[in-house]
C-alpha cells in the first residue's frame, strides 16, 4: 500500500525552485516602469532564467489603461537594444502586494501611492528601484514625461539598478 500511495501522490520534485515575481511601479505606466520591465526582462532573458524569474509593470494612476510605452521611452530603449512594443500599461492593484515578490516604484510618490492600499500583511520587498543602483548615489528615477529630455538618462539609472537587483535575487533566491 506504501508503493501504490506513493505512485499516486503528487510528491514535491527535487531542486524545484519557487518563482520569483517583480513588479516595477510608477505613475503612469508608461515610460520609468516599462522601461524598468523591458530592461530587467532583457536580463532574465540573457540570464536564462525566465522560467524562475516572473517580470511585469503597472502603473499608481489609471490615467493610460491599456496604452503602449510612451514613444520617447520605447525609442530610447530600442536604442539600447530592448523592445517595448508588446507591453500595455495596467494600473496597479491591491492584490499585487500578494503576486510579486519585490515591488519596486521609481520614486517616493509611487510607494506612497501603493502604501495607501497595502494590505496589513504581506511578504512582498517594497523598495525604491534606485536601491539597487551602484552607480547612482540619488533615490528617485525622475518622471521624463513632461520633457523630450532625460529618457537617456532614466534608461541608464533603470539599467544599472536592474543589474543590481537582477544580482541581488540570484544571490538571495540561489539562481
Amino acid at each position: 500500500m506504501d508503493l501504490l500511495k506513493r505512485l499516486f501522490t503528487k510528491q514535491p520534485v527535487m531542486n524545484e525552485k519557487k518563482q520569483v515575481n517583480v513588479i516595477f511601479v510608477c505613475m503612469g505606466n508608461i515610460c520609468r516602469s516599462p522601461t524598468a520591465h523591458g530592461v530587467f526582462q532583457t536580463l532574465v532573458d540573457e540570464h536564462n532564467l525566465s522560467d524562475v524569474i516572473g517580470v511585469e509593470s503597472a502603473g499608481t494612476h489609471s490615467y493610460h489603461i491599456g496604452n503602449p510605452p510612451d514613444l520617447r521611452s520605447q525609442s530610447t530603449a530600442l536604442k539600447n537594444n530592448v523592445d517595448l512594443s508588446a507591453l500595455k500599461a495596467r494600473r496597479f492593484i491591491r492584490d499585487d502586494f500578494d503576486d510579486f515578490d519585490y515591488i519596486i516604484g521609481m520614486d517616493a510618490d509611487n510607494i506612497a501611492d501603493m502604501q495607501s492600499i497595502e494590505p496589513e500583511s504581506h511578504e512582498a520587498n517594497v523598495v525604491l528601484m534606485l536601491e539597487y543602483s551602484t552607480k547612482y548615489d540619488q533615490k528617485e528615477i525622475p518622471d521624463p514625461y513632461f520633457g523630450n529630455d532625460g529618457f537617456d538618462m532614466v534608461f541608464d539609472m533603470i539599467e544599472d539598478a536592474s543589474t543590481g537587483l537582477l544580482n541581488h535575487i540570484r544571490s538571495k533566491h540561489k539562481l
